[in-house]
């Protein structure tokens, strides 16, 4: 999510604590922040979540949950004046600590919508929300396998919201048009005998244009544990946003999980995934893998002009010169052929694996996947192909 987009969220979600202040609850600092993490784990579309975080995290007595309540109603739905726009008395109001000052300004989220912060309870101010908008920009940059819990549930929150959009192809099945490609003499003629023979209405043709299939190979070797989650999350999102998406996994065997992805609920897709790949964390096998791939998939036309973005480090324990080939029959098939490797992700980071050698001369792109940012990169690169 860009800054345009971020910036009222957080203000939206710090002017609801001023709000309930400026109305006589005892709202402090410590209060909002910890408003504002908790709404960072949650979906930023359901109210019902947001009224309960609320109530657990913003008052502390049953008599507030009523005023609370009629509150959050009156705020959320346009009603209230945001009193970030209000001249607010400076004086704290009663219960509130007196070291807490009686403003906060919201200050731009630079990439997601609901941020989380390892805060302090005692931590007040500016300065804290601050902290809170550049723990955000942190979640992005950060590599996946230096996450803490919290963290890897906020990303994944994150995660679920990207969109993976294939490119566009053009069929050879042509459609009517006013302007197009090529002269439609039928239809020209039956249109010219409302006007006695003379074709006064051209008729015009164009050919249709459809998404190209987004093929997804996971690796979930040993060697790429910290990030199988991640990218399968990613997966999901992206196998739930269109239909021509297959998603497989290997470490040392293909297993396709497209079916598995279909799922509304993430965590039940996540352990059937779990339950059905046999070899996750197990050993890596790039090269047998991507055979089975094309030796079952291709003539079934699910690789054929598709975008195939295959996630793996590269560490093949197989024979690289069959790697080579299989990556060499599969960029003659695919449109495109996109690599994402976590690896790349540091600056001190050269391509001398023997399967990653083997394999680059048949990538079309090559992308790190280690955080959250290089997988907003991935679906803009997809996008743009």
């Amino acid at each position: 999510m860009n800054d345009a987009l971020a910036e009222p969220v957080l203000g939206r979600l710090v002017g609801f604590g001023r709000y309930l202040r400026a109305s006589g609850l005892p709202v402090g600092t410590g209060r909002i922040l910890t408003f504002c993490r908790a709404a960072a784990l949650l979906d930023p579309t359901d109210r019902k979540e947001l009224l309960l975080a609320a109530r657990a995290t913003l008052v502390s007595r049953p008599d507030d949950l009523r005023a609370l309540n009629e509150a959050f109603d009156r705020y959320f739905a346009g009603e209230a004046v945001d009193p970030s726009r209000e001249e607010i008395p400076s004086r704290s109001t009663p219960g509130a600590s007196e070291d807490e000052p009686a403003t906060e300004e919201g200050v731009a989220l630079s990439s997601s919508s609901w941020a989380s912060a390892g805060l302090d309870e005692d931590t007040d101010g500016e300065a804290a929300i601050r902290v809170v908008a550049s723990e955000a920009e942190l979640l992005r940059t950060r590599d996946f396998a230096e996450l803490t819990e919290a963290e890897r549930r906020a990303v994944f929150a994150l995660i679920r919201q990207l969109a993976l959009s294939a490119p566009m192809r053009k069929t050879r099945r042509l459609r009517p048009a006013r302007e197009g490609e090529r002269f439609d003499l039928r239809r020209t003629l039956r249109r010219s005998l409302r006007t006695e023979g003379e074709p006064f209405e051209r008729a015009w043709r164009r050919r249709r244009s459809k998404r190209r299939p987004i093929v997804l190979v996971l690796d979930v070797s040993g060697s790429m544990s910290p990030y199988g989650r991640p990218l399968v999350e990613f997966a999901h999102a992206a196998a739930r946003a269109g239909r021509r998406v297959e998603v497989f996994c290997f470490g040392t065997r293909l297993t396709r999980i497209t079916r598995l992805l279909r799922t509304r609920d993430p965590g039940a897709a996540l352990a059937a995934v779990g339950n059905s790949v046999t070899d996750w964390e197990g050993g890596t096998r790039i090269g047998d893998s991507l055979k089975e791939l094309l030796d079952r998939w291709a003539p079934r036309s699910a690789l054929r002009g598709s975008v195939v973005v295959l996630c793996s480090d590269g560490l093949e324990r197989g024979d690289p010169a069959l790697l080579a080939r299989q990556m060499r029959r599969l960029s003659r098939l695919a449109y495109r052929l996109v690599w994402l490797n976590p690896l790349k992700g540091s600056p001190r980071y050269e391509p001398l694996a023997r399967g990653m050698a083997a394999s680059l001369p048949w990538v079309d792109v090559f992308l790190p996947g280690h955080n959250l940012e290089s997988l907003e990169a991935l679906a803009a690169a997809v996008a743009e192909i």
